[in-house]
């Protein structure tokens, strides 16, 4: 289990009312790895994107997804940071395509 925290955006609010999810995974460019959520997530007062760093949340919202960062990712259109993991992202980048992650608050 890999813990994080959302912060206190639009976005990440917008999640957590939604939780608990599921979410189905892929892994793009060795980076970072993507899965829809089942709805779009508020994007009010957002930027137009951001330069995410290993071990961020994100929220791609012009596909809508869900995105963990174990890469070093560029600035790009779109990406928005909601979050932050805790500790090592091996586990993670470990993962193969496909995966399902259930997302989910803490007690």
């Amino acid at each position: 289990m890999l813990t994080g925290r959302l912060w206190d955006n639009a976005t990440a609010r917008d999640l957590i009312d939604k939780l608990p999810v599921t979410v189905e995974f892929s892994d793009h460019q060795n980076m970072e790895k993507t899965g829809p959520l089942p709805e779009e997530l508020s994007t009010q007062g957002m930027p137009a994107g951001e330069d995410p760093s290993p071990g961020d949340i994100g929220y791609y919202a012009p596909g809508g997804d869900l995105v963990f960062y174990y890469g070093d990712v560029p600035y790009y259109d779109g990406i928005l940071r909601i979050g932050q993991f805790d500790g090592d992202m091996d586990a993670i980048a470990d993962q193969e395509n496909g995966f399902t992650a259930r997302v989910e608050p803490a007690d």
